[in-house]
């Protein structure tokens, strides 16, 4: 018997009887019984045609073939070559569900990179084991997706484990400490422990500007955040200072990203990629209009600041596909205006 939920998704139901004698189906997301199973891939379980949907949506679709020579077990598969081709299958669908769940996150759908996370978390542990410092960036993924949910009891267990696992592992890079401290940062200051917030994000600054280097778009980010607990104590001076420290990272990347873009054009006759995809347009644009309307609100305005977000907004709306569009006068037009302003906020000329 065959259904078809959401998106003309086809689902069968699973038949008892044709399993083998003591073995039982999970569901995909919640681990429960499974009654229905993906009717393409015929390797994928669900309790619920819910589930199904919310994984289908959530990485199944991009994962559905790549899991049928994995999940499927032969004597190929049993063989030393095969265990190499399914470890290194494995690995790719690592990779996937990583960079599926982070874009998620940055476009703010917390919920729909749920089953990202957690396919990314199944797969890693297949490959390197329980309570290794390999599952930690799985773990982050998780925890930042139930943040973004409210679910703050799941996040600080997330985060436990993946605290275990970078104590038992001194040898973990600085990357992995910088993201375990941005989220335990975060932890902090939803739970209202503004000191221990504060503690996590200095120590995120600090590895990432070891990984990344002091000027990165990537350590601005813990300045973003930190700026953030400074908000909630009520102080301002603070909050401007971090935030003039983003703001001009960022300007100065979009700049360069920018001329850059103007070289590409001026060598091709063909319209250049948008230069961000969607879920980092939409990370950064959030982030810039929030030191932009703190700027507007704060009684001591600075026209430079300002100008300065406000360029940087311009930047990063043409360089995330405005250039894309058919009306080819229309975006060199916008290209002038940006390289106007720039030229502007370089010689001062702001009022």
């Amino acid at each position: 018997m065959e259904s078809k939920p959401q998106d003309d998704l086809p689902t069968t139901e699973i038949i008892p009887l044709a399993l083998p004698k003591g073995t039982e189906k999970l569901c995909e997301l919640c681990q429960k019984r499974a009654y229905l199973q993906c009717a393409r891939c015929r390797v994928t379980f669900y309790c619920d045609a819910e589930h199904q949907q919310s994984d289908w949506i959530g990485i199944h679709k991009r994962i559905c073939q790549l899991l049928i020579p994995i999940r499927t077990p032969s004597l190929f598969s049993m063989q030393r070559a095969g265990r190499i081709e399914n470890l290194l299958k494995t690995k790719e669908l690592i990779e996937i569900c990583r960079l599926v769940a982070e874009s998620k996150l940055s476009e703010g759908k917390h919920q729909e990179a749920v089953p990202a996370a957690q396919s990314c978390l199944r797969c890693s542990i297949d490959v390197y084991g329980p309570n290794t410092v390999q599952l930690v960036p799985a773990y982050l993924l998780l925890a930042d997706a139930n943040m973004g949910m409210g679910n703050l009891a799941l996040v600080a267990e997330l985060l436990s484990q993946a605290e275990w696992a970078v104590l038992k592992s001194p040898e973990c890079g600085y990357a992995v400490h910088h993201r375990f401290h941005r989220s335990m940062g975060c932890l902090h200051t939803a739970t209202g422990h503004f000191e221990a917030a504060l503690f996590h994000f200095a120590n995120d600054i600090y590895f990432a500007s070891e990984e990344f280097g002091l000027d990165s778009t990537v350590t601005c980010g813990g300045y973003f955040l930190m700026a953030d607990v400074f908000v909630k104590r009520g102080e301002p001076l603070i909050v401007h200072s971090l935030y003039t420290e983003v703001a001009e990272t960022w300007h100065s990347h979009l700049t360069k990203l920018l001329e850059s873009h103007i070289q590409n054009v001026q060598k091709n006759t063909g319209i250049p990629e948008p230069s961000f995809d969607k879920g980092q347009q939409v990370e950064v644009d959030k982030m810039l209009r929030t030191i932009l309307e703190f700027e507007q609100d704060d009684t001591r305005k600075e026209p430079a600041q300002l100008a300065l977000v406000a360029h940087s907004l311009a930047m990063l709306s043409f360089l995330g596909g405005d250039a894309a569009k058919p009306a080819a006068t229309s975006s060199w037009i916008s290209l002038k205006t940006l390289i106007t302003g720039d030229m502007k906020l370089r010689s001062g000329d702001v009022t």
